[in-house]
């Protein structure tokens, strides 16, 4: 199991903003990023998210992409 986050990060600092949370239950990394970068456009989200980060059943973060870099 994997939860996706879509969030907006704020120039300057640098500070995220969730927006959205999803479960894909899964147990293989590859396929939660290709959920992940899937939905990256197509979720229903008050804001555009600037990226997205994929964290583990303990909440762990493995995975982090963003279409532009964001000084991370």
């Amino acid at each position: 199991m994997f939860i996706i986050e879509f969030f907006r990060v704020r120039e300057g600092d640098g500070a995220h903003a969730t927006l959205d949370r999803v479960e894909h239950d899964t147990a293989d990394l590859d396929d939660a990023k290709v959920r992940a970068q899937s939905l990256f456009d197509t979720l229903n989200m008050p804001q555009k998210p600037d990226a997205l980060r994929i964290m583990d059943q303990d909440g762990d973060e493995v995975f982090f992409w963003s279409p532009k870099p964001h000084g991370r």
